[in-house]
């Protein structure tokens, strides 16, 4: 026996169900970017859960900044309950947007996480905004406006340092 085959496939059925299940709790930095270069963003917004320091350096155009520890009634209070916030956080090392996702669910919100986060988002060459930006990372707006709303609530809390030299503070 292989040790890829050690373990049984599941039936379709059971494979179907994982993976619609899957995808309803994650969305794919491709998907994300045709929305936004679409400007098709009614329904969601982008929520970095790092600290601010990491959001000032290096972020998604759009994006609104709550770190996952101050997630709480009182900096969601004005939130639409009608939208769904993905969370991305430094990378899939990084359990930031996991933390903050898990938070704004207890609170009622719907959430998904941005698969690999920012390191992947970069990587696939889109557009990021911040202090520390360069070259061809440096990514114009992207639907033409300002697609985060609100305020941005954040601040720094010690923490670890992700693959891009970043702290995600997880």
């Amino acid at each position: 026996m292989t040790n890829t085959l050690r373990f049984p496939a599941a039936d379709p059925a059971a494979a179907a169900a994982f993976f619609a299940a899957q995808l309803a709790f994650e969305a794919d930095p491709d998907d994300v970017v045709r929305d936004l270069e679409a400007g098709a963003t009614a329904g969601f917004r982008l929520v970095e859960t790092r600290g601010r320091a990491a959001f000032e350096r290096s972020r998604i155009p759009g994006a609104l900044n709550l770190p996952h520890w101050e997630v709480d009634g009182t900096t969601t209070a004005g939130w639409d309950r009608d939208l769904v916030y993905v969370c991305y956080c430094e990378s899939s090392a990084c359990n930031a947007a996991t933390k903050g996702a898990l938070r704004l669910s207890e609170l009622g919100f719907r959430v998904k996480r941005l698969s690999g986060g920012i390191v992947a988002w970069q990587a696939a060459g889109y557009p990021v905004e911040g202090d520390s930006v360069e070259g061809d990372l440096a990514g114009g707006d992207l639907a033409g406006g300002d697609l985060a709303g609100g305020d941005q609530a954040g601040g720094d809390q010690a923490g670890g340092t992700g693959p891009s030299g970043v702290a995600c503070a997880c």
